[in-house]
């Protein structure tokens, strides 16, 4: 079980994905689950405040969340990746009954291993005993600079002060919610993607993957 976390712009689905290739694991974007889940409440016209509800439909829906993303037999890939479900997805994520629903959704998914799981609560909450934690993290100006020229999350280029200050308050949301709130674990590597190419941050990540490995079989 590989548990890479970290806060919006940090490379962690461009990491996982390559990781989750080389290793031949599958990847699984929990974030993904709850832009979903969020989609599917604005879809059938239930209120962003109602909690119990979301936390229903969280439960009930069929979701499956690989290559594409699709809840009640619906393609959302696309759909979920706008500014839009950007700010749905945190408002769901702050719902302690959800995120209890789609926890164990995730432990679920993750109980067998030879998985890639990515996230903000994979190796505090979600797999606190994760045999790899990654922590991955970017200068605040550069994640805002990847997310406003990622069209698959803006829908094309999009204002990167714009983009900047949704960040922020996304960040500020992560850190001070409640229910599982976006912390590095005490036990995790903690990688700055700043400046780094994809490449060289994914060797980083299979050096510790092969480190642990090594260190479990010995």
């Amino acid at each position: 079980m590989i548990a890479i976390d970290g806060p919006s712009g940090a490379g962690k689905g461009t990491i996982a994905r390559a990781v989750a290739r080389e290793l031949g694991y599958r990847h699984v974007d929990t974030g993904a689950m709850y832009r979903a889940v969020a989609w599917l409440a604005q879809e059938r016209q239930v209120p962003a405040e109602d909690e119990r509800a979301i936390a229903a439909l969280a439960e009930s829906a069929q979701l499956d969340v690989g290559d594409r993303v699709v809840i009640e037999g619906r393609d959302v890939t696309s759909a979920i990746r706008t500014a839009e479900m950007d700010r749905a997805a945190a408002t769901v994520a702050r719902m302690p009954t959800v995120r209890r629903v789609l926890v164990a959704r995730q432990h679920a998914l993750g109980q067998d291993g030879g998985i890639v799981m990515e996230g903000r609560d994979i190796g505090t909450v979600v797999f606190p005993r994760a045999d790899v934690k990654i922590y991955l993290d970017a200068d605040p100006a550069e994640r805002a600079r990847r997310r406003a020229g990622d069209p698959a999350h803006t829908g094309g280029r999009t204002a990167l002060a714009d983009v900047a200050t949704a960040m922020a308050d996304r960040d500020r949301t992560d850190a001070t919610r409640t229910a599982s709130p976006l912390v590095i674990a005490p036990d995790a590597v903690h990688v700055d993607t700043t400046g780094v190419p994809v490449d060289d941050v994914v060797k980083t990540v299979m050096t510790v993957v092969e480190e642990r490995g090594s260190r479990a079989m010995g």
